[in-house]
């Protein structure tokens, strides 16, 4: 089974590598571009069949290792 983990910064927590890179966008002449936020993407490859399990399993790596939830939200999908 596949887990897909997408890790972002909580609203209104600053972030200093999506402004830049909306900087440089604009800098290139993509002035449509209004906002950008900068996050991780994770892909697992994981045991098991059982759907909600495997769920249980990942959001727990996500609350002990791979995202900060003081600051970072997290959304988890399965494949």
């Amino acid at each position: 089974m596949k887990a897909r983990v997408h890790v972002t910064l909580k609203n209104g927590v600053l972030d200093p590598q999506g402004k830049a890179v909306h900087h440089a966008l604009q800098g290139l002449g993509f002035d449509g571009v209004h906002d950008v936020r900068q996050g991780k993407f994770i892909e697992l490859e994981i045991d098991g069949t059982d759907a909600a399990k495997a769920k249980a399993e990942v959001t727990e790596m996500c609350e002990k290792l791979l995202a900060n939830t003081v600051i970072e939200d997290y959304t988890i999908e399965l494949a």
